[in-house]
């Protein structure tokens, strides 16, 4: 399977902010972004030409897209089936990519990271409706329970990744049983409980050209 093998911390600096891919790290003050936020390259502090509208187009993609960890192929195939729902098509965008099982795994607390996630998904550490699942893409239903595996329960990259994890934090779309392990996937989400600062319609305006 592709996928991007290079500085994760590259990426943020890229985009001008935090798309949080390397878990604790991002919390800390070994973030470059506290002390170097601008894109990496020889030209990176120097570079202050104005953007045009296809390039404030495609940053905005490029950083929804790094964000949750996605091959440009793989994006644009949501992309193409929020646009086929009805309903605004950057909201279903957002939804699409919220529904999958390694975002969720992330935004429950259950691993550090999206990659964290992904990579704990293919070695079969978590279970969908008492059934393992190693397809990080899988898309989530209403109701749809994710837990830990019995035999995984004691990994430590797990345990402290729920140690971050505080009541208030969750979000509305989601329930968790720190106690079991296991968290539930209650309802689609609503694009403005969703905490990411993106423009999808830019994204709609690129894809539609």
């Amino acid at each position: 399977m592709a996928r991007y093998t290079g500085a994760n911390c590259k990426l943020c600096r890229r985009e001008k902010q935090k798309l949080f891919l390397k878990g604790a790290k991002c919390f800390t003050d070994k973030c470059p972004i506290e002390n170097r936020n601008f894109p990496p390259g020889q030209h990176g502090l120097s570079r202050r030409t104005r953007m045009t509208d296809y390039a404030v187009q495609l940053r905005e993609k490029q950083k929804v897209r790094k964000t949750y960890g996605l091959l440009e192929n793989q994006f644009r195939r949501y992309f193409e089936e929020a646009s086929k729902k009805s309903g605004i098509t950057g909201e279903n965008l957002v939804k699409f990519l919220e529904k999958r099982l390694d975002n969720t795994v992330y935004r429950l607390g259950l691993a550090p990271s999206r990659k964290s996630a992904r990579q704990l998904i293919l070695h079969k550490h978590f279970s969908v409706n008492g059934k393992v699942v190693n397809i990080p893409s899988y898309l989530l239903k209403s109701g749809d329970e994710i837990q830990v595996r019995e035999k995984s329960k004691k990994l430590d990259i797990i345990h402290d990744a729920m140690k971050r994890m505080k009541g208030d934090m969750m979000l509305p779309w989601l329930s968790l049983d720190k106690a079991n392990m296991k968290g539930t996937f209650l309802k689609e989400p609503e694009r403005s409980d969703v905490p990411f600062h993106a423009n999808e319609q830019l994204i709609v305006e690129l894809y539609s050209k």
